[in-house]
C-alpha cells in the first residue's frame, strides 16, 4: 500500500510501523525538534507503533485496508514537540516514566500528580523513605537509556480494577467502576502497567530533554522549552500560584472530593447540591476578601486578568457588588472597549488578525485615560463596535468621585504597558482570575485546567453564540497561543490570585456538552480534540442540579441564566 507521510511516498509493507517507514525516510534525527512523536490519520491521532498494513489484511480471501488508512487515502501527518498534541504524546510518555522510576524505587510510596507551574510538573510524593529529586532523575536518565518500546496491550476492566486494587491504587479501581467499556488499554513493563487516556511516544529513547528538581513533599519535572524544544526551559517558581492551587487541593479534602470517583459518588447520592453551596459560599467569601483588601489599599483601579473562560466578567460584577458593601461606587470598564480598528492592524504571515497580541489595543489611549480619570479629570470612553471592526463614540463620560473605584477587565489587564509613566502604583490592585481546577481523574492523571476552560468555553458559544464545537475547536489553539504569550507571564506578579473553578461543574456542564461531543464523526477533522474530551466526561456522572446554582455563580457564565447578563 502506498503512503505519504508528510508529503513523502512510501510503499507499506505487512507488519511494518509507522516508525519503521519513518527510520527508512530519514525522519529520525536524534533532535526533539525535528522527531515526530506520534501521527495523525484522518482525523485521529496514532502511536507511532501503529501498523498500517497488517499480514492478514493483505490475505487473498480476505484482502483489506484499515479503517484510518482507508479513510485518509493512505495520507499521514508527523506530529512534533510543536504540535499541541505532539506536546500531549510527550507529556503523557513523561507520565508513563516517571511513575515507572518511582515504583521501581520506592514501590510503597504514593504519588499523585498535582498541578503545572509554568514550564514545571509539580508532582507529590508521600510514604518514600530517603526520597529524593537527583535519585529519581538517575533512575529516570535509565529508563530513557533502555529505549524500551511503549505498546500498549488490552486487557478486562475487571482485569484492571483487581489489578490496582492488588497495588493498593484504590483511586484507579475506583474510578474504573465507572467504565461502560468492558475493555482498557494500557502500556507495561514488568510488573507496572498505566494508562494515561492518549497516545504516547514509541519509546522510552524519546524523552530527551527535560529536568527533575526538588519541589515541597515532592519533586517537580522541568519540560523542553516551547519555542526551542532542544533546550529545557527556565523554570521561575510561583509561590502565589502555588500557593492557591495548594489551597484548592485542600478544599477538595475538606468537601471529601478529590477524583472524579468521588464527585461520582456525591452526584449518585444527591450530596452534590451540598458541594455547590459550599463552593459557592466559598466564592462569596473570596469576593469578599478581595473586596477587602483593595479598600485596605484605597486603591481607585481593580484591573482585573486572566485567560479565556475564566469568569472574568463574571468576576468583575461581583467584586463590583462586593465593593457596593464597604460603601463604594464602582464602575466597570472593558479593555475590548480599547481595540484597535480593525483595518488598521496588520495581518500576520500567516494572512490573519491576532487578536490576542497585545498591539490590537489603544495601550497609550488607555494609559492616558486611566491616568486623566485617576487624577479627578473627566473622559469621554470609547465603545469597540465587534459588527463592523471600528472604535465608537457614544458619548459616555465618566468623572471618578472620593468613593469611585473603577473595575477594568481584560486579557491583558496585567500588563504592565498599561499603566503609564509616573501613575501611584498603589491607586491600582491587580487581580488574576482563573480555575486552578483540584479534580484529578485518579492519583496519576490530573484534569488541566485548560482542559476546563475549553469545556466552559464550548458550552458557552454554543448556548450563547450558536457556535459549534467545531467553530470553538478551531480558535482554541490560536488562544492559548496568545495565553502563552501575553498572560501566563504576568499571573505571578498580581496583588491576589482568585481560583474561579468549582469542584462540581463537570457534572453540571456534562449535561450541556455530551450530546455535541458525541455527535462528533471520525472523519471530522477535530475529532481527535473531541475524543480527549469524551474520554474524560465518559467518566463523569452528569448531574441534573441547574435548580441549585445560584444566578450570580460564575457556572452560570457559561450555562446561561447569569443575572449579570439581564
Amino acid at each position: 500500500m502506498k503512503l505519504t507521510i508528510d508529503g513523502r511516498e512510501i510503499t507499506a509493507r505487512a507488519g511494518q510501523s509507522l516508525l519503521d517507514m519513518v527510520k527508512e525516510l530519514g525522519m529520525i534525527t536524534g533532535k526533539l525538534s525535528a522527531d515526530p512523536l506520534a501521527a495523525k490519520i484522518a482525523g485521529e491521532v496514532f502511536t507511532l507503533n501503529y501498523i498500517p498494513v497488517r499480514e492478514k489484511d493483505i490475505q487473498p480471501e480476505r484482502e483489506s485496508i484499515r479503517k484510518a488508512m482507508a479513510a485518509s487515502n493512505g495520507v499521514v501527518q508527523l506530529l512534533r514537540y510543536c504540535d499541541p498534541t505532539g506536546k500531549d504524546a510527550y507529556t503523557r510518555t513523561v507520565q508513563f516514566v516517571l511513575f515507572l522510576a518511582l515504583q521501581q524505587l520506592w514501590p510503597d510510596a504514593a504519588s499523585q500528580m498535582n498541578c503545572t507551574v509554568g514550564a514545571g510538573l509539580y508532582i507529590k510524593v508521600t510514604g518514600a523513605e530517603d526520597f529524593s529529586a537527583e535519585k529519581l532523575k538517575r533512575q529516570v536518565e535509565r529508563i530513557v537509556e533502555q529505549d524500551i518500546p511503549l505498546l500498549r496491550c488490552r486487557i478486562s476492566t475487571a482485569e484492571a480494577v483487581e489489578y490496582y486494587t492488588r497495588q493498593g491504587q484504590d483511586d484507579k479501581a475506583r474510578l474504573l467502576v465507572y467504565r461502560q467499556v468492558p475493555t482498557l488499554d494500557v502500556y507495561r513493563h514488568g510488573d507496572f502497567a498505566d494508562y494515561f487516556y492518549g497516545e504516547m511516544a514509541p519509546s522510552t529513547g524519546f524523552l530527551r530533554v527535560w529536568d527533575i528538581i526538588d519541589a515541597p513533599e515532592g519533586f517537580m519535572f522541568i519540560f523542553p522549552d516551547d519555542l526551542e524544544p532542544d533546550r529545557v526551559a527556565a523554570y521561575r517558581e510561583m509561590p502565589n500560584f502555588f500557593a492557591v492551587y495548594t489551597e484548592g487541593k485542600q478544599w477538595g479534602e475538606l468537601m471529601e472530593c478529590e477524583t472524579v470517583a468521588d464527585l461520582n459518588e456525591l452526584v449518585d447520592s444527591g450530596r452534590i447540591r451540598e458541594l455547590i453551596r459550599v463552593n459557592e459560599a466559598l466564592h462569596e467569601k473570596r469576593f469578599s476578601q478581595v473586596a477587602d483588601t483593595v479598600c485596605q489599599r484605597s486603591a481607585k483601579a481593580v484591573m482585573l486578568a486572566g485567560p479565556s473562560s475564566s469568569g472574568k466578567t463574571t468576576s468583575a460584577n461581583r467584586l463590583a457588588t462586593q465593593l457596593r458593601v464597604h460603601g463604594k461606587k464602582p464602575v466597570l470598564m472593558s479593555l475590548d472597549d480599547y481595540y484597535i480598528d480593525r483595518d488598521l492592524i496588520d495581518p500576520g504571515p500567516d494572512g490573519k488578525i491576532d487578536f490576542e497580541h497585545i498591539d490590537t489595543i489603544d495601550t497609550a489611549l488607555f494609559g492616558q485615560h486611566l491616568a486623566e480619570l485617576l487624577a479627578g479629570q473627566e473622559v469621554e470612553l470609547p465603545s469597540f463596535n465587534f459588527h463592523n471592526g471600528k472604535r465608537e463614540w457614544r458619548g459616555h463620560k465618566l468623572r471618578l468621585h472620593d468613593d469611585s473605584v473603577i473595575i477594568v477587565e481584560g486579557l491583558h489587564a496585567l500588563n504592565p504597558v498599561l499603566l503609564p509613566e509616573g501613575l501611584d502604583r498603589e491607586l491600582v490592585f491587580r487581580l488574576y482570575v482563573s480555575p486552578l481546577l483540584a479534580l484529578n481523574l485518579d492519583d496519576h492523571n490530573r484534569i488541566p485546567s485548560s482542559y476546563l476552560r475549553l469545556l466552559r468555553r464550548t458550552v458557552r458559544d454554543y448556548e450563547t453564540r450558536n457556535s459549534s464545537v467545531q467553530r470553538t475547536l478551531s480558535m482554541w489553539d490560536s488562544v492559548r497561543r496568545g495565553e502563552k504569550r501575553w498572560i501566563f507571564p504576568f499571573q505571578e506578579n498580581a496583588d491576589m490570585i482568585f481560583n474561579s473553578s468549582t469542584l462540581y461543574e463537570l457534572a453540571v456542564l456534562k449535561k450541556h456538552i455530551f450530546p455535541l461531543l458525541v455527535a462528533v464523526q471520525p472523519e471530522d477533522e477535530y475529532y481527535d480534540e473531541v475524543r480527549a474530551m469524551v474520554k474524560i466526561l465518559n467518566f463523569v456522572h452528569e448531574a441534573d442540579v441547574d435548580d441549585e446554582i445560584p444566578p450570580t455563580s460564575l457556572v452560570r457564565e457559561f450555562i446561561g441564566g447569569n443575572s449579570f447578563y439581564r
